[in-house]
């Protein structure tokens, strides 16, 4: 009997000591294993300079109205466009804003005045800026956004000779408006330019008649 517990007891302290050795390897081993950190993230962070140290956007070129128009010109795009498109009638001095084939509204515009006639044609919308910065195409002189600027809140580029621009634009002088008195621009009352401004995408047509 003292022979059997003694068997009992060697075998219950070999596993007692076989669990400790174990446990034992398995914290050293634990302790040794190198936490996890976010290389990826950390590298990619301290690769980028501080903020300011980032160059500012260079600023956006101003906008010209055109010298004397050139005719003929015609800017083709593959650009998918929306199906709203700008008919613009000279003699009329309104401009015409279709969606598909259904007449939506018009506007009154200014035109080109003599020499500086607004081109005949078919164009695309090219440009869409806000509160554009002008150039005057003689005196070079560059006018901010602001109440003295001739272009008003609202800037809608068709035409380019890769120097001069002409396009649809609002005014300073509102009470001009439905005369030929631009360098080829079509000028527009503010509140009307601000409207069909959010109607067109680049790419729309623009043709513009007699």
């Amino acid at each position: 009997m003292r022979d059997e517990l003694f068997s009992r007891c060697f075998v219950v302290l070999s596993f007692a000591a076989a669990f400790l050795l174990l446990s034992a390897q398995w914290r050293t081993a634990s302790s040794s294993r190198p936490t996890a950190t976010p290389i990826v993230t950390a590298a990619f962070q301290a690769s980028l300079p501080p903020a300011s140290a980032l160059p500012s956007p260079p600023p956006e070129p101003p906008i010209a109205s055109a010298t004397r128009p050139r005719f003929g010109r015609l800017v083709r795009s593959g650009l998918r466009f929306n199906r709203v498109r700008l008919m613009v009638d000279l003699s009329d001095r309104e401009v015409y804003v279709y969606r598909g084939d259904q007449l939506q509204t018009s506007y009154p515009i200014s035109v080109g005045k003599a020499g500086w006639e607004t081109p005949t044609g078919e164009y695309r919308v090219l440009q869409l800026r806000q509160y554009p910065v002008w150039r005057h195409p003689l005196t070079k002189e560059v006018v901010p956004p602001g109440p003295k600027n001739p272009l008003g809140s609202r800037w809608i580029g068709f035409w380019t000779d890769g120097e001069y621009q002409i396009g649809f634009h609002g005014t300073n002088e509102p009470d001009k408006i439905g005369q030929a008195i631009s360098h080829g621009c079509i000028r527009m009352y503010n509140d009307d330019i601000e409207a069909l401004f959010t109607q067109v995408r680049i790419g729309a047509i623009v043709t513009v008649q007699p």
